[in-house]
């Protein structure tokens, strides 16, 4: 439970601290480059999904 509780509050200070660095204008290229590097790989995945799903689909 005590362990529980460290992680929780380390979670609401990451929040706090990322919500102040994001207000900076560095924070926010940081987070506007990491947000376009998450949206490159999800649609990546996806992508990649979509062509095996094809691919499977003519197999058949």
């Amino acid at each position: 439970m005590k362990q529980l509780f460290f992680v929780a509050v380390g979670v609401v200070i990451g929040f706090a601290v990322a919500h102040r660095v994001a207000n900076t204008p560095g924070g926010a290229r940081f987070f506007a480059d990491v947000n376009a590097r998450t949206k490159a790989f999800t649609g990546a995945v996806a992508d990649g999904y979509r062509s095996r799903e094809a691919e499977l689909r003519t197999d058949v």
